[in-house]
């Protein structure tokens, strides 16, 4: 049996999980619903779920500063959210699961699958912290991206990145000093995640760090000139969108 721990503050949102869980999901029990982060934190130090149904935005504190509480912690999560945008980017970065409000019965299966697969992994804590470091900056603004790996997770100063390059169902990061580095996140991930932070998607194979370029050069899409001599076409589509950021700059 998996056991499973709801934490929302609304009451409509856990009375209707646990009413999904307890009709569709009989391999479930839910050890107890939490209406506040303050008595799920009660909770967590006295019970040993599997799975927490986490609501991200919840009055004092958040879901993400709930685990940050109880870090580290060897249960997984399922963040449930009605509509924090930038979270949700977050959070599929760290390739982890979330559920929007209401939830879809086919949309929580999955999520219950997917957290099952992590469970008998036992090696995901990293996605966790890497959601957090990055959910750790106001307003979107990210300084220090931080990227889950096998291993563990891999920091970047956001300013080293000069610009980012797609590379099939990868990414890979150009960076000063002469270094790349080659990401298993595929170019979109990290411009949904960098699009607040000075990065703008100029091609669809290249997504720039506004803060490297050097000089604009013109033409039906143009290029641009980076930092260190790198040249960056940038696609006529694109073209409007990005002089446009750099008259803002």
């Amino acid at each position: 049996m998996l056991r499973v721990l709801i934490i929302d503050d609304e009451a409509d949102g856990r009375n209707a999980l646990r009413l999904a869980l307890e009709k569709y999901f009989p391999e479930v029990t839910v050890l107890g619903i939490c209406e506040t982060p303050e008595q799920g934190l009660e909770t967590l130090k006295h019970s040993q779920p599997d799975i927490v149904f986490l609501d991200v935005q919840m009055p004092h504190m958040s879901g993400f500063d709930l685990l940050k509480a109880v870090s580290p912690f060897q249960f997984e999560v399922i963040f449930v959210t009605a509509h924090d945008r930038y979270a949700i980017k977050a959070i599929r970065f760290s390739a982890l699961d979330y559920l929007l409000k209401p939830v879809d019965i086919d949309e929580l299966r999955v999520a219950i699958e997917k957290a099952k697969f992590r469970l008998e992994q036992k090696n995901t804590h990293h996605q966790y912290q890497s959601v957090l470091h990055n959910m750790g900056h106001k307003a979107g603004k990210i300084e220090r991206l931080a990227i889950p790996t096998q291993e563990g997770i891999e920091f970047y100063n956001t300013q080293d990145i000069i610009y980012c390059q797609a590379d099939g169902s990868y990414t890979r990061l150009i960076l000063t000093h002469k270094q790349s580095q080659l990401v298993s996140r595929n170019l979109k991930e990290f411009e949904s995640l960098l699009q607040e932070s000075g990065f703008c998607r100029v091609h669809h194979a290249y997504l720039i760090n506004l803060q490297h370029v050097q000089k604009y050069i013109r033409g039906e899409g143009g290029y641009v000139l980076m930092t260190e001599q790198h040249s960056v076409d940038v696609s006529r589509r694109k073209k409007e969108e990005f002089l446009q950021l750099l008259h803002t700059l």
